[in-house]
Formats: C-alpha cells, sequence, structure tokens
C-alpha cells in the first residue's frame, strides 16, 4: 500500500469495466462504449480514435498498431496492423542515391499506414458494434475541438519547428505560427472529414478511395514511390502470439516483426536469476536488468526482421540452450563490454490502450506515428497525418531488416498480456520506443519480484541500458547512481520521461479490476 502522505496516484478499482490510456477524453470515449454495450475491442478501437485526434504527437489513422486480445477459456489472439514499404523501393535504390540510413524526414520513411484496417477487421472479427460508430466520437473532437492536455503542450512545442515545414501540416497544428498552451482548444477538420468518410464508407475509402487517391498524390509529389496498389493491397495479418514464462506467470507477445520477442527474452533470462533477493532501488538489481536488455538489444538489432523475408528463429531466441548462453554472457558484478547496438534512429512517439470487459475479455492495443507528429507530412485533402515507421529498416545490404518493397520494418511498439492458469490477469503496455521490452519487464518485475501495487509499479524509477547507452530517470536515488559508476556503468539523466505505460490487473478469483495509469503522461485508468 503506497504512503498517502507522499504525492501519487491511486490505483483505479472497477468491476464491470476499465480502461486506461494516456489522454482522459480517450479514456472517457472507451469506457462509454462499454457502458453502452460494446466489448473491450469496440472500446480499444474507439480510445484508439479519439487519441488520433486528441494525441497528434503521438498516433493517428496514418500510422501502425498491434493488438492481443484474451477471452476467457480461448487462447490469446494477436493481429499485426503493421504496414509494408511501396513495392518499387528497394535499399539499392536508396544506396545508389547516397543514403546510409531513412532520416525522420525523408519521404520515403512513409509506409503503409496499417492502423485502420487493423481496427476495422478487429471489430469485425470480435467486436460488438458498427465500426462506424466507434469512431463518431473522435469525428465530434476533430470536428467542434479539444483541450490540449499538459504533456501534449510540451511536446507540441518541441515540435513547432517539425510541423511548420509543410504548409499543410503548418495549417492545422501551427495556425498562427505557434504551439498551443495547455488547456487550448484545437480542431482537424480536413481529419474530421476523412473520418466521417470512413465511418460511412469503411476502411476501403482509406485504402482504395479518394482518400488514397490523396494521400498517394501528396506523397508522389514529393519523390514517393508510392502507389495506389501499395495501398489496396494491404491488409493486417493474425499471426500466433509467442510467450514465456515468468514466476509462474506467462508473457505473451506478438511475434516479429515486432521487437515482443526481446521482452520474451529479458523475462525468460531474469526468470532465471533472484532479483527480490535486492532492492527495487538497488544497484544490483539495475545493473542486473541493464545488463540483460543490452544482451537482447544486441541480438535484436542483429537480426529481428518481417519473417516473410528473412527466417527468423523464436524458438532458437528462446530455447533454454540459448538463455542460458546469452546468461553466460553477463557479470553479476561488473558491466559487459562489445554490446554495440546498430545505429538507428530514436523513436519515442506512441499510444498505449488497456481494456477488460465485464465478460473478462482483455484487449492490449497499441498504435504509433514513429516519430513525433510522424513524418510531419499531412495529405493535402484529407488532413492525415502520416507515420515514417521507415525509419525502422535497415539499408546495410544483406542485414535481415533491409528495406526491400511490400516489406514491414522492425517495429518497436508492443502490446503485452500476462495470464495465469490459462487465464488473463494483466493486460499492459509501455510506450518509448527501443524503452518498450526494457519497460515492460521492470514493470512487471516491479509486481511480480516486489509485491508493488499496479500504480506503484507504473511510478517506479526507470532505467534504459542499450549498448554503451545508459539513461536514468532523474528520480533514480543518487546513491543508486554512485553504485552502477561502481559496476562500470556511465549512467547520465534521461532527456525526457522514459515511457509511458497504462495496466489493468485483473483479479480473477474476487472479480476486481485494477487499474493504472502513467503520470509521466496525461492519462487515466477509468472503470465502473
Amino acid at each position: 500500500m503506497r504512503a498517502f502522505e507522499t504525492p501519487g496516484r491511486p490505483v483505479s478499482v472497477a468491476s464491470q469495466g476499465m480502461v486506461a490510456t494516456s489522454n482522459p477524453q480517450a479514456a472517457l470515449a472507451g469506457l462509454d462504449v462499454l457502458r453502452a454495450g460494446g466489448n473491450a475491442v469496440d472500446a480499444a478501437v474507439a480510445a484508439a480514435a479519439m487519441l488520433a485526434v486528441v494525441e497528434p504527437t503521438q498516433t493517428g489513422i496514418g500510422g501502425d498498431c498491434f493488438a492481443l486480445l484474451k477471452q476467457r477459456g480461448l487462447p490469446p489472439v494477436a493481429l499485426n496492423g503493421a504496414g509494408w514499404a511501396p513495392r518499387a523501393l528497394t535499399a539499392e535504390r536508396l544506396r545508389a542515391e547516397g543514403l546510409q540510413q531513412i532520416a525522420a524526414d525523408n519521404v520515403h520513411a512513409v509506409t503503409v499506414p496499417g492502423a485502420l484496417r487493423a481496427w476495422e477487421r478487429l471489430v469485425a472479427d470480435h467486436g460488438r458494434l458498427a465500426f462506424g460508430d466507434l469512431l463518431r466520437p473522435a469525428i465530434a473532437a476533430a470536428e467542434q475541438g479539444y483541450r490540449v492536455t499538459e504533456r501534449l503542450a510540451r511536446d507540441w512545442a518541441l515540435s513547432a519547428a517539425k510541423v511548420s515545414a509543410s504548409a499543410q501540416a503548418s495549417a492545422i497544428f501551427m495556425p498562427g505560427g505557434l504551439p498551443p498552451q495547455l488547456g487550448d482548444l484545437r480542431s482537424n477538420l480536413p481529419l474530421a472529414a476523412a473520418l466521417r468518410a470512413i465511418a460511412d464508407q469503411g476502411a476501403d475509402v482509406f485504402y482504395q478511395g479518394w482518400i488514397a487517391e490523396d494521400i498517394v498524390a501528396s506523397l508522389q509529389r514529393a519523390g514517393s514511390a508510392m502507389v495506389l496498389d501499395d495501398l489496396a493491397d494491404y491488409q493486417p495479418e493474425y499471426v500466433e502470439p509467442l510467450s514465456t514464462t515468468y514466476r509462474g506467470y506467462r508473457l505473451w507477445e506478438c511475434p516479429p516483426s515486432g521487437q515482443g520477442i526481446v521482452a520474451l527474452q529479458m523475462a525468460a533470462m531474469l526468470d532465471r536469476l533472484n532479483l527480490s533477493a535486492w532492492g527495487p532501488l538497488s544497484a544490483e538489481r539495475f545493473h542486473l536488468q541493464a545488463e540483460v536488455a543490452r544482451v537482447a538489444y544486441a541480438q535484436r538489432d542483429a537480426q529481428l526482421c518481417d519473417p516473410r523475408f528473412h527466417r527468423c528463429d523464436a524458438e532458437d531466441w528462446l530455447s533454454p540452450q540459448r538463455v542460458a548462453q546469452w546468461l553466460a554472457q553477463i557479470d553479476l558484478d561488473r558491466r559487459q563490454h562489445g554490446l554495440q547496438p546498430t545505429p538507428a534512429p530514436e523513436h519515442k512517439d506512441t499510444v498505449y490502450i488497456s481494456v477488460v470487459d465485464a465478460d473478462g475479455m482483455a484487449v492490449s492495443l497499441i498504435n504509433s506515428l514513429f516519430d513525433d507528429f510522424g513524418s510531419g507530412r499531412v495529405s493535402d485533402q484529407s488532413g492525415v497525418l502520416l507515420h515514417n515507421r521507415g525509419c525502422g529498416f535497415s539499408l546495410e545490404a544483406g542485414h535481415p531488416n533491409q528495406l526491400a518493397g511490400r516489406k514491414r520494418p522492425m517495429h518497436t511498439i508492443i502490446p503485452a498480456l500476462l495470464t495465469q492458469g490459462g487465464e488473463a490477469v494483466m493486460a499492459f503496455g509501455v510506450t518509448g520506443g527501443h524503452f518498450q521490452p526494457a519497460g515492460q519487464l521492470q514493470v512487471l518485475s516491479n509486481i511480480v519480484d516486489y509485491g508493488m501495487s499496479i500504480q506503484q509499479a507504473i511510478d517506479h524509477p526507470r532505467l534504459l541500458a542499450r549498448g554503451d547507452q545508459f539513461e536514468m530517470e532523474r528520480t533514480v536515488p543518487e546513491a543508486l547512481w554512485a553504485g552502477l559508476r561502481a559496476k562500470g556503468h556511465l549512467p547520465v539523466a534521461a532527456a525526457h520521461p522514459l515511457g509511458t505505460c497504462h495496466a489493468i490487473w485483473i483479479d480473477q478469483a474476487r472479480g476486481v479490476l485494477l487499474g493504472g495509469s502513467d503520470g509521466r503522461r496525461d492519462g487515466l485508468a477509468l472503470g465502473y
């Protein structure tokens, strides 16, 4: 139990349904759907659509998504809603143009957005309500306006130069040439019109109709290889979720092309270490979580890719022999050397949604534009802010993650589920690009190894170790910094909060939902 005289958030408590995400208006949109008879899938899509309007720095219908869902008595289901590169685009072409990697502002960073087809598929296959009706609250917010929240105002200001660079983006996001302040009213009328068309005609209007034509024409004028067939042919893919055990629980992730397997690697290694022998804010605990992360990220950077194009052997990665081999690299007292990651752009802008309904269905859904305001490119007529997920490709010849036409890039966004005895006990996720696998394991360890409440686990100070980089939040006590330096680490203060987590714990025995939401953004866990 938390110390009530210390500032902090309470755990949210409910029994009929709950939504946890990074914006109050989105959480309320999801909760309204639950109270109106929709299920967890319906609520998650309604919340995702609202976030596409009210958190434009983080997400949008021009981005990608992944989802995990679990119904009582049934195995988890995973959907890969990541889009692909244009068929005509190749790494050889970009190397010939002198590129060594795809920059965030390069038009070739824009891949096909996968989110909308994924939302529609989830609702058609697992929801109760009409897809179009789930978009109506977001349409109203885009037309009538929404109030800018605190963290959103900060991030918007940091990206002011980016969205001012194009006339279309500037007109929508920087009217008057200034970013909004906390509490300002903002709207997006072109996006409202696009969402209304999608609500009335379905996602086909985005992938085959006038919105597709607008997106392709806008990109081609900037030199993109995207053509209409690249959007029209795209479909999300149901995939077999992966899992591993952790202290008597089972952690579930989507398989590659996402990096969920990296979280499973970390869990498999940490499951063999007795973290609870050390304190939650000890140099020993932080050292081990850092070293496990560094080993897993090095493997990710060398091998992770779209399995349709290159073998990505999840069974081998999670085998007891491989886990033992990785653990043998780790010194319990000293930092190891030689774990350099492949150079990759930072990408920290994502939204995550956790929903549980009265029937016990748990949904874990994550949606992203990759970078802040994505590529910064807005389609001319439809107001669709386009992501730059293509930055996740490698241009290195022969690399498993090398760019190719109709290939999906290595993806950082990963939803997670935790089960015990075959039933869901937690739907959770952590945003923050590279940080996500490490962040998930820190939150999970806080709960399972240290007995923290779901909110305490989210609030706890965080670290990110990858290659020679070692970042920690400023809330980490000074003694811990000194202890890590003594083990050979060179930690620095993170420039921004490390990710954001939202989670719902399902107490199956008591029929109680316990929710937590991260104060590092503006969200809430709301239930009834």
